[in-house]
């Protein structure tokens, strides 16, 4: 599919707006409200991509936890990975942290997979992340009176204040964690690369996302002096928008 979108798209340096480029997160922005959950990029071709065409053939760039796992043209980029840098002992430390808290915590429902390991980061959900769509509803409306994973954040900062770690709560049900500087920051070193690749320079760079706040997960890529962020309700929301900027 790569090479069917670039039988229908110009390349890069014959776009008519080649120094623009648009970032979307991708629940909650281009999808409803979590369904399948992650931002891994398996969870991306389930939410975004279908069985016969690829998600990384649908974007000129598809960036999958922050841009640790990164695609130009339906081609990989280098990656990175979280328990490298982290290592073992203090990756187990923080895992039996989060579900000994979990543990102890009683909640409406619990269900399974409560940590998430992927190669940039971790994800933690009080509820599991098998939780169906009704109960990732009723875990999102119990957790803004009670501030499960705000008060689960706060005990991780005391416990592990010098891994050098960032918490970020996003969709319904968890919230990531991962090094200082591994937020959604991370994929514009990919998109200014691109100046040396083809002579492209992106000097706009529109985001859109739906965790826009601070402490939410599109924050620091919304808030960053490099992008004109967008904050978005929905699809329909990115919809709008995108049509008025471009006058579509």
């Amino acid at each position: 599919m790569a090479t069917e979108a670039a039988s229908v798209y110009p390349s890069l340096e014959d776009r008519p707006v080649k120094g623009t480029i648009c970032l979307f997160d991708v629940d909650g922005t281009l999808t409803s409200a979590r369904r399948v959950g992650g931002s891994d990029l398996v969870k991306q071709q389930e939410q975004l991509g279908t069985a016969s065409i690829n998600v990384t053939s649908l974007f000129d760039f598809s960036f999958a936890e922050n841009g640790l796992t990164a695609y130009r043209l339906g081609k990989p980029l280098a990656s990175n990975s979280f328990i490298q840098w982290l290592g073992e002992d203090k990756y187990q430390n923080l895992v039996d942290f989060c579900l000994k808290y979990i543990a102890d915590t009683k909640l409406p429902k619990k269900r399974g997979t409560f940590i998430e390991f992927r190669n940039g980061m971790i994800n933690v959900s009080p509820v599991g992340r098998n939780a169906c769509v009704d109960e990732r509803t009723e875990f999102e409306a119990y957790d803004k009176v009670h501030n499960i994973r705000k008060n689960l954040v706060e005990s991780l900062k005391k416990e592990f204040a010098d891994y050098g770690l960032t918490y970020s709560v996003g969709g319904q049900i968890s919230f990531d964690v991962f090094p200082n500087g591994w937020d959604k920051t991370y994929c514009l070193q990919h998109v200014e690369a691109e100046q040396a690749i083809s002579g492209v320079e992106y000097k706009t760079i529109h985001f859109f996302g739906d965790k826009c706040f601070p402490g939410g997960n599109d924050y620091e890529i919304f808030s960053d002096k490099r992008t004109i962020g967008h904050s978005v309700s929905g699809p329909e929301d990115t919809i709008k928008i995108l049509r008025e900027l471009f006058q579509l």
